[in-house]
């Protein structure tokens, strides 16, 4: 498991460094995000739905606040648009980071570990706890994308990799876009509320996934 927390926490590290530097900078963030909706809200939802696809593929390469986008998705341009393009979004990156993974995948591991037992032990741990470390991924920023290039590193099957991000992502996308739809900037309690479920009940699926590999 070393081996697999190490890759994790330096990439994560290296697209952690890409927030802050987006932050610090002011390039993209939840501000910046809103004024573009707004100023973007009188096109036709197509034209929004593209702007919700990009910045959902952007975050996997660079880290920005996706509750935040897909919570102002719903607002801007309703509850069933704003997750439909947010779960398109969430699925281009995804698999995209898979596909990088699969591809450049033996070189950055032999460049992180220079092991191949620790590259086996990896994709061992990998194959057995990936499932529910994608599955649980959106309880910590930038962990999502960081699994998806991992799932593709460890050559984990397409099928498992797709329904365990499919399940992350479409109720994430679901419950965020209906609490941006009912929100309103006098009345930001819905997306308040669902942004302290999800976060509260993605946690308490870490503590017990934890719990689970720590018997095992």
């Amino acid at each position: 498991m070393k081996s697999l927390l190490k890759v994790i926490l330096i990439i994560a590290l290296c697209s952690a460094s890409t927030f802050v530097f987006v932050q610090m900078t002011g390039l993209i963030n939840v501000e910046k995000i809103e004024i573009w909706f707004n100023d973007l809200r009188t096109l036709p939802p197509a034209y929004l739905g593209g702007f919700v696809i990009l910045l959902m593929f952007i975050d996997l390469f660079i880290s920005i606040p996706t509750l935040a986008t897909v919570i102002l998705a719903g607002h801007f341009i309703g509850y069933q648009y704003g997750a439909l393009f947010a779960i398109i979004g969430l699925q281009i990156a995804g698999n995209t980071g898979y596909l990088l993974g699969y591809i450049f995948g033996d070189k950055i591991l032999i460049f992180l570990l220079k092991d191949d037992q620790q590259i086996s032990e990896l994709r061992e741990n990998f194959m057995t706890h990936g499932f529910f470390m994608i599955l649980l991924s959106r309880a910590v920023p930038v962990l999502p994308e960081v699994t998806t290039c991992i799932a593709g590193m460890s050559r984990m099957p397409y099928l498992k990799f797709i329904t365990a991000w499919s399940l992350s992502t479409v109720p994430y996308c679901l419950f965020a876009a209906y609490a941006g739809a009912q929100s309103t900037i006098n009345d930001p309690e819905p997306a308040i509320i669902v942004w302290a479920l999800l976060t509260s009940t993605l946690w308490i699926g870490w503590y017990f996934f934890n719990r689970a590999r720590k018997v095992y």
